[in-house]
């Protein structure tokens, strides 16, 4: 039990060698700040169990003493335990023979009211969380070596926003007819008007007004006029209509940017339209969906 101490002392540094071992410096004391609970309860735990050591210890000497005096034999010992210490200094109790001196001259039913002053203890994990405290506004306010709440939210949206583009950009060969929406987005858009010019307008015109192919801008839809019907129009073609499948030819997210830029020219009523051909399509306009969600 001699070598006590040393390992109380060496398990107390744990946690801050742990801390010493971050590379960075910023997580080090977020960990900290974060686990400040944690870390008083231990300093609590190893203070308790030093004093009860302490305790323990002096009723055993206190009992030697009381046994070994009735046979006169001297045990007691001049240099006090290093718990003892502690343990005195931790309280810095007034001795009995000395209450008088800070006796207010209350008594209640015989308990004396003591001028006690506060424990060192107390008093020093007081100071301790003032200067916790000094180096919290420090570090999360006034430096760079911590985030504040809204500083570390717009992080967390930034590393969110991150991880949503590379699932979106691993899921891209999992579009298809079934799952498709309409991409209201200016880059999507853009592309997919790049590959319409590229490859539907010598069919459909450069405006989408018709020629050998259908007019793509009135409300007149051979096979359905949504997202999805669009989709799997230009996946799978027409071949009745001498309408290629483009699903050798261009990757599912391309097909979607393609016929979402194709949803967007409903209505826009450019010159030379070629005639109606099918049936009013009566379902959902995806352009006034993504209108009303931006709106909200």
């Amino acid at each position: 039990m001699k070598h006590l101490k040393y390992l109380l002392f060496l398990s107390f540094l744990s946690p801050i060698i742990l801390i010493g071992k971050s590379t960075n410096t910023s997580l080090a004391l977020d960990w900290a700040f974060e686990n400040i609970i944690f870390l008083l309860a231990f300093m609590v735990i190893i203070y308790a169990f030093s004093s009860l050591w302490g305790l323990a210890k002096s009723m055993m000497d206190y009992k030697i003493q009381e046994i070994t005096g009735e046979s006169g034999i001297n045990t007691s010992k001049n240099e006090p335990s290093f718990f003892k210490k502690i343990y005195d200094r931790a309280w810095k109790l007034i001795p009995m023979d000395k209450e008088e001196d800070i006796d207010l001259g209350h008594d209640y039913d015989g308990i004396r009211e003591l001028d006690n002053s506060l424990p060192p203890w107390w008093l020093y994990t007081f100071y301790l969380t003032i200067v916790w405290g000094i180096g919290y506004i420090y570090v999360y306010h006034i430096s760079d070596l911590g985030l504040d709440q809204h500083s570390e939210y717009l992080a967390e949206i930034e590393i969110a926003e991150e991880a949503k583009r590379n699932f979106l950009a691993s899921q891209e060969d999992n579009i298809d007819e079934t799952n498709v929406i309409f991409l209201d987005d200016a880059a999507s858009l853009q592309a997919g008007k790049e590959r319409f010019i590229t490859s539907c307008a010598v069919c459909h015109g450069p405006d989408g007004q018709g020629g050998i192919g259908a007019n793509l801008t009135d409300k007149y839809w051979i096979h359905g006029g949504g997202i999805k019907d669009i989709f799997k129009s230009i996946k799978y073609g027409v071949p009745e209509k001498g309408m290629i499948a483009w699903k050798t030819q261009l990757q599912p997210a391309s097909i979607q940017k393609l016929a979402s830029y194709v949803v967007t020219l409903q209505g826009t009523d450019p010159p030379n339209q070629k005639a109606p051909q099918g049936e009013i399509w009566e379902g959902e306009d995806p352009t006034k969906i993504a209108m009303n969600k931006e709106e909200e």
